[in-house]
């Protein structure tokens, strides 16, 4: 007697589930929205080269929406609380998803829970960068100086809690040194600052970097990851001389928590397809940045151990934006 009210419950919930299903089935059938939480710039890049290539094999628009603010908290907060149907996606940073959940008290976002990560797009050194005719050659020279002389050189940075900001004060750390930060309003500004003679010593992204050094206007000591970058393998890293010493800036997509695995399986396919179209890396290559293409558990687990890993810099450093 009991058997009829399950089977006509089954039967109703299967019914109801039909139309979500099947939307899933001819996903997408509108444009989708790609939130890039930054202005013009590296990020901005690396969505519009990967969206336009997804979009032709979607067969529907991907829109890259800019909308900076408070380090990339304001993008990143409008997808995570967006419907999470596959129609907002958003690019994700060493930032906007490792670095502020430590520096802002009142993060308006939870970076491990309130996103689906899709896929990491890329990684990219930064560059440890001093004007032309600074005295140090090296970076064995310069940690010499530095110790020397404690506190009287400034390093510049993209701004305050900024993945460069945290570079050079993992440098410190991890050599024993004192730098005085001078936050700056962006990559433009501290390249100029090192061009002028303002600024001494800069960490910045190696493809903000890279362009003056091959001009020879300015120098760049060590570059960030582990192994040297392809695109100036005669730079030498600053780990062999610092050990274990890296910083990479990445770029990642993610969707807001609860999208349909279908949706985001989709998702992923085309977006390590993009990753894989010659016209996008050839771009990567002239940026000096690295195609990555993971899947979404390992990329859940790469954000996990940078969250931990740049909150453990940021705390011992104290930087906090209040």
């Amino acid at each position: 007697m009991k058997i009829i009210p399950k089977l006509a419950a089954a039967c109703a919930f299967t019914l109801a589930s039909l139309p979500a299903l099947a939307q899933q089935g001819s996903y997408p059938t509108q444009p989708i929205r790609l939130i890039v939480p930054f202005t013009a710039g590296t990020s901005d890049t690396v969505a519009r080269l990967v969206g336009t290539e997804m979009s032709k094999a979607l067969s529907q628009p991907i829109v890259v929406e800019n909308r900076p603010g408070a380090g990339g908290n304001v993008g990143s907060d409008a997808c995570a609380h967006a419907t999470p149907d596959g129609y907002t996606i958003c690019l994700g940073t060493i930032s906007s998803h490792a670095i502020n959940p430590a520096i802002y008290p009142n993060i308006p976002y939870n970076n491990l829970k309130d996103f689906s990560p899709i896929t990491q797009l890329a990684s990219q050194p930064n560059a440890l960068a001093v004007t032309q005719n600074f005295p140090a050659k090296n970076v064995a020279e310069l940690i010499a100086l530095l110790r020397a002389k404690p506190g009287e050189y400034n390093f510049g940075s993209s701004g305050v809690g900024t993945s460069i900001h945290l570079a050079g004060a993992l440098f410190s750390q991890l050599t024993g040194t004192q730098m005085e930060h001078v936050p700056y309003r962006g990559s433009g500004q501290v390249m100029t600052a090192l061009l002028t003679g303002e600024l001494p010593i800069a960490f910045d992204n190696f493809s903000s970097a890279w362009p003056f050094a091959r001009e020879g206007k300015l120098r760049i000591l060590g570059v960030t990851s582990l192994e040297r970058s392809a695109t100036a393998p005669d730079i030498p890293t600053v780990a062999e001389t610092v050990p274990g010493f890296e910083s990479l800036s990445w770029h990642g997509l993610f969707a807001p928590a609860g999208v349909p695995a279908p949706i985001l399986e989709r998702l992923h396919k085309e977006a390590v397809a993009a990753l894989n179209q010659p016209n996008v890396q050839a771009r990567f290559k002239d940026l000096g940045i690295t195609p990555i293409g993971s899947s979404p558990k390992e990329f859940a687990d790469f954000v996990a151990s940078e969250t931990k890993r740049w909150g453990e810099v940021a705390q011992r450093a104290k930087i906090r934006l209040d």
